[in-house]
Formats: structure tokens, C-alpha cells, sequence
């Protein structure tokens, strides 16, 4: 129904009584400063909540309240409008039926807006008033783009019709540089919607595959122009300054492009395969900005002994983990931390992902020798007080960041391995002198990335035989836990997860554990490290989030075989008090996950009564 009344935001809270002249003409002076809408200002200033504001919309404009994270939307009906315009009118076509539209938009006491989607749909609407903040998330997961891709690949595939037609010598035509061009800023702005962190190009024999990594997992949309896949590798290679005439060999090279007002910065990766040449590209948003260590999902009692390692003038600090566990992510939260104006800050990377004001980054260059350890030893005559070495690679860089470490310096680094303490042991086997391990190493942090329930199809589970077999030497009292799981709904692509939170262990060293470390046993190393006071596993961790509903068990027992270790489910002696501590700091960190019967709380609502004239996010720049 449409509404008939068109007042401002502000007069009709102030005209019901929800809130005094006085507020409103304190958000309006904040709303002038900050360029927010008025909606958001008054949540943000505590003057109503979210809740309050959408249904008084609802009551006062006699629309129905649409919860769209529950709402069974109709991917045919999301159709019906295009996305610009859907984001324009800050509107979403819900569902059809009768012959009528369900509208849903943020703001629908906006006239103008539902004449203008009443003429773009040609059909009758009816309008429900939705959250601004499930609405944008809404455009994300719905308007994916395979559709999109399709066409434009058919439209390539249809200018040439053999890959042999393509001149690699010189460069694409001005029609197929085009379409290519299209396809490649479509296929970047679906991967910046999903926010996937890589994207793979992968051509076989009859088909073109091209996957993304969402949350650690690949989702694929498979093409059958085949013939296409030369076209898209050629204009990466011009894009990331690669020879486009060797295809024989890998090459590694980066770009970085404007899409949806986010600044991508995209590492290429090509290396020859049977059906010609795969490209992997990593993506990093560098307008996202670093994370905070407070905003890496580090429990309070693991960060507070963090942030009290890294204050130490010297000694050496490990991450561990496998590829894209977030350990990059956690170095640079804490060289973000030590970077004031009275330390000297010299990191050395492979490459170098974020600048960082004030720090000294060096990139290697294994062509000319510039390798870790050549860069590391000038490194260590250019009076640094801190020192970051992307990854201990072989035994002279170990060697020369534990000396490092033992001569007055804080290094910080990275290490592939399973967990915290089989790093100690790494380093023994890599050649560095047990001495010398003992002496620098302070603590090694291990982590892992697990993946969230959905919070919008979240429901009860519980574990079945083979799960609790699994468990049961972790906690005992399982079977009376109510776990959760996903259902799979629009928001998730039906996966039962939205996003990721970090899993930490933190082993600190302890005389014992040095002592054994001097003589080489790694026996005696363990056990020590086991019994260490404040160690709790990765795989306690997880299981302490899915109790709590942040994440499942079939993710904590991904874990488990990854962490591979066979003291994993050995608790130590004051495991009950640990996990006393350790449950109430996780609850301090994520507050909005402890009630599992409550749906988060959202941050970013905004209402306002003149129409949007342009889609948010501006020019999405061109590949």
C-alpha cells in the first residue's frame, strides 16, 4: 500500500513523542558534520534504536515490517529490478504474488522513489519497510553477477571463434579489448561483492572455470567459451607488467585497480597447465585499512599477554599457520600498534602487501639476490629496534633473526607449521642451534580461521555418535549442549556460514621448556609446553566457540585434523580455570554472539525522506 503522508523523519518523532525538539535539532547539527542520515544519527546518538525506528515507519506509514534475513526472497523477483536502480531507490523487490510486487525500501515514505519503481517494474507494488543495513547486505548476496559473466564471455567468445585468431604480438583489437575489459570488471566486482579474498582462472579442456574463495572456500561458476580463457590471461599479463610472450614458465606480477569506490591491490600468479595457463590473483583491499589487534578476534586474556610480549625490548615473537590463516593480518595489527615516532620499524616481505607510514619495508628480489637473509643482515647494521621478516624460510635467516633477537632487537615473524609448539621444534630441525633457540624465542601465537554460523539461518543441532566420540575427551558434558548449525539461506548462498573469526593459541616460554630446547629434546619440549601454565589449545578454543553457537562442530573438527597433534585433547592440570577465564574474555569480545536467541545488533541503519540520485559506492573505475 502506498503511503499517503510524506513529513519528515524528525518532525514525526518529535510529533509522536519519541523524541524532544532538542534531539532532533542536536542529530540534525551532527547529521550537517558527518554527511550520515538522519536515521543514523539518531541510533548513533542513543536518542532510539534501530527496533524503534523501523516500527514506527511501519505503524505510523501503515506498511508491513519485512525482516529480510528471514524472509524468503525470490532470486526471479530481485530480478525484476536492476541493481543500480535498487540501490538508487534504496529498494528490493521481495517476492511476487497475485500479480503483485513486494517492495521492500529503507525509506517508503519517499513518493518519489515508489512512483519511480512503479514505472522501472510496470506492475503493481506494494511496499514494506526494511532495514538499511539487511538491504545493502541484501544487494551483495543477491545481486551476484554470474549472470553478467555469462553474457559477457559469450559476447567475447562470439569475436573470435578459433584461440588461434588471437594475435598475441599485437595486443587485443579495440572490440575484443572492450569485452574483454567488460568481462574482467564484472568478474572483479562479483569477487569485491563477495568479498573473496582470491580469484582463479582455470581454462580445461572443454570448459573455462573461474573460482572464487569466499571465506577460505572456493565457489565455482564454470563458462564454456573455452576459447575465451587466452583473451583474459593476455589482459592480466599487460595489466601486472608480465611478458605476454612466455607462457612456458610461471610469472608473478601485481596491479591494483579502483572497483565499487574500493582500491584493490591484486597479486598474479600465472603457471602453465594442460589447457594452457592458470591465473590465481589474490586480492587485497587497501581501502578497508588495516585490522586493529582488537579487531583480529583475539580473546581479551590472550591479547592483554600479547600486547605485553610485544612491549619487551627484544627476543623473537612467532605466528604460525597455514596460508591464509590471518597471520599477516596479526603482524601488521601489531607493527600498527608499535609504530610511533621513537621506534625504528624495518620489515622485510614477499611481498609487501599494506604500506605503512614510518616503517621501512623492503621487498626481496631473488633474481638480484635480494633474498631474506642478505636483506636482513644490512637490516640489522641500520640501528632498527624492530624488525618483521615475512616468513623463516631456510636456516640462515632463522639463524640471523635469532641473533637478531639475542643482540637488543624485537623480531617479529612468521613460520609454517601446525601449531604453537611444534615451532620450537622447526626451528631445531632447520639447523638453528638449540642454544640459540632458547635464548631469543619468547612466545609463538598460532591461529587458524574458522567460519561463523550464519546468524540469520541459524538453528539447533545436536551431535551425533561419531561427533561426540570425537569430542568427548575435549568436555565430557557435550551431550547436553544445544549446538548450532546453519540451514543455508540467501544471505550465506545456502552455505550455513557468513564470514570468519580467528582462533589463537599462545605458548609462552617457560624455564623448563628453554632448558629443553638447550639440549635438543623435544620430548621433554613438548610435554613442558603442554603443561605450561596458560596454554590452552587451538581445538579448545573452537570448541568453546561452537559451544557458545559462533561456529560449528564440523569446523572445529577440521581443526582438529589440521592441528594434527597428539596432546591436543590432553587437558592440563588447571584446565577447568583456564576455561573459566578464557570463556568470559571471549564473551567480552563478542557480545553480540553470546545470546544466541537474539539477533545482532546492527550499526549502520540510516533513514531519510529525500530520494538517494545516485547509487552508493560512485565510479567503480574500469579494469
Amino acid at each position: 500500500m502506498k503511503p499517503k503522508v510524506k513529513l519528515r523523519l524528525g518532525d514525526l518523532l518529535v510529533q509522536e513523542g519519541i523524541i524532544s525538539e532538542e534531539q532532533l535539532l542536536q542529530a540534525l547539527s551532527a547529521q550537517k558534520k558527518s554527511g550520515r542520515k538522519l536515521g543514523f544519527m539518531l541510533i548513533e546518538l542513543g536518542f532510539v534504536t534501530d527496533n524503534q525506528l523501523l516500527k514506527f515507519l511501519s505503524q505510523h506509514l501503515s506498511v508491513p515490517l519485512v525482516d529480510i534475513g528471514k524472509f524468503d526472497v525470490s532470486i526471479a523477483a530481485v530480478n525484476m529490478l536492476p541493481e543500480v536502480q535498487a540501490r538508487r531507490h534504496r529498494a528490493l523487490v521481495l517476492e511476487e504474488k497475485d500479480g503483485r510486487l513486494l517492495v521492500g525500501m529503507s525509506n517508503p515514505a519517499d513518493l518519489a522513489a515508489v512512483d519511480a519503481l512503479s514505472e522501472l517494474l510496470s506492475k503493481p507494488i506494494d511496499v514494506a519497510v526494511v532495514s538499511d543495513t539487511q538491504l545493502i547486505q541484501a544487494y551483495d548476496n543477491l545481486y551476484r553477477r554470474t549472470g553478467e559473466i555469462a553474457s559477457f564471455a559469450q559476447e567475447l567468445a562470439e569475436e573470435y571463434q578459433d584461440e588461434a585468431e588471437f594475435d598475441f604480438n599485437s595486443g587485443v583489437g579495440d572490440e575484443q579489448d572492450t569485452a574483454v575489459a567488460r568481462l574482467l570488471q564484472s568478474i572483479f566486482e562479483d569477487a569485491v561483492q563477495a568479498k573473496a579474498s582470491d580469484i582463479h582462472i582455470e581454462p580445461d579442456e572443454a570448459s573455462l572455470r573461474i573460482r572464487m574463495r569466499v571465506d577460505g572456500i572456493l565457489q565455482e561458476n564454470v563458462l564454456q567459451e573455452k576459447n575465451i580463457a587466452s583473451a583474459l590471461v593476455l589482459r592480466l599479463k599487460l595489466m601486472s607488467g608480465l611478458d605476454i610472450s612466455e607462457k612456458r614458465l610461471p610469472q608473478d606480477g601485481r596491479t591494483s585497480m579502483r572497483i565499487k569506490g574500493h582500491t584493490i591491490d591484486v597479486r598474479v600468479s600465472t603457471m602453465p597447465i594442460q589447457g594452457g595457463e592458470s591465473v590465481v590473483m589474490r586480492l587485497l583491499d587497501q581501502s578497508a585499512g588495516l585490522l586493529t589487534l582488537d579487531q583480529t578476534g583475539m580473546p581479551n586474556n590472550l591479547l592483554m599477554r600479547f600486547r605485553r610480549l610485544l612491549q619487551r625490548p627484544h627476543g623473537m615473537i612467532l605466528v604460525t599457520g597455514p596460508t591464509g590463516s590471518g597471520k599477516t593480518t596479526t603482524l601488521y595489527g601489531a607493527l600498527s600498534e608499535l609504530n610511533k615516532a621513537a621506534s625504528k620499524i624495518i620489515t622485510v616481505e614477499d611481498p609487501v602487501e599494506y604500506r605503512l607510514p614510518r616503517i621501512n619495508q623492503v621487498q626481496t628480489n631473488n633474481k638480484i639476490g635480494l633474498n631474506f637473509s642478505s636483506i636482513l643482515r644490512t637490516t640489522l647494521r641500520q640501528d632498527p629496534d624492530i624488525i618483521m621478516v615475512g616468513e623463516m624460510r631456510d636456516q640462515e635467516t632463522a639463524e640471523i633473526g635469532l641473533r637478531g633477537a639475542l643482540t637488543g632487537h624485537l623480531v617479529l615473524s612468521t613460520l609454517h607449521t601446525n601449531n604453537a609448539i611444534s615451532s620450537a621444534v622447526r626451528l631445531l630441525d632447520m639447523g638453528a642451534p638449540g642454544y640459540l633457540v632458547a635464548s631469543s624465542l619468547r612466545a609463538v601465537i598460532a591461529q587458524r580461521l574458522v567460519r561463523k554460523i550464519c546468524t540469520n539461518c541459524r538453528q539447533d543441532y545436536r551431535l551425533n555418535p561419531e561427533e561426540l566420540l570425537w569430542l568427548n575427551s575435549l568436555d565430557d558434558s557435550l551431550k547436553t549442549i544445544n549446538f548450532k548449525r546453519g540451514k543455508g539461506c540467501q544471505s550465506c548462498n545456502q552455505t550455513g556460514y557468513k564470514g570468519r573469526i580467528g582462533v589463537f593459541e599462545l605458548l609462552e616460554m617457560t624455564e623448563g621448556m628453554m632448558n629443553a630446547l638447550k639440549v635438543n629434546d623435544t620430548v621433554t619440549f613438548s610435554q613442558a609446553a603442554h603443561q605450561s601454565p596458560g596454554f590452552v589449545p587451538l581445538a579448545k578454543l573452537a570448541l568453546m566457540y561452537a559451544k557458545m553457537g559462533i561456529t560449528t562442530v564440523d569446523e572445529v573438527l577440521k581443526l582438529i585434523e589440521m592441528v594434527a597433534d597428539e596432546h591436543v585433547l590432553i587437558p592440563t592440570d588447571d584446565t577447568e580455570t583456564i576455561e573459566q577465564e578464557l570463556a568470559q574474555a571471549v564473551a567480552e569480545q563478542n557480545p553480540n554472539q553470546t545470546t544466541l536467541d537474539e539477533e545482532p545488533k546492527s550499526t549502520d541503519f540510516s533513514f531519510d525522506l529525500t530520494p538517494n540520485t545516485l547509487p552508493p559506492g560512485g565510479n567503480s573505475g574500469s579494469v
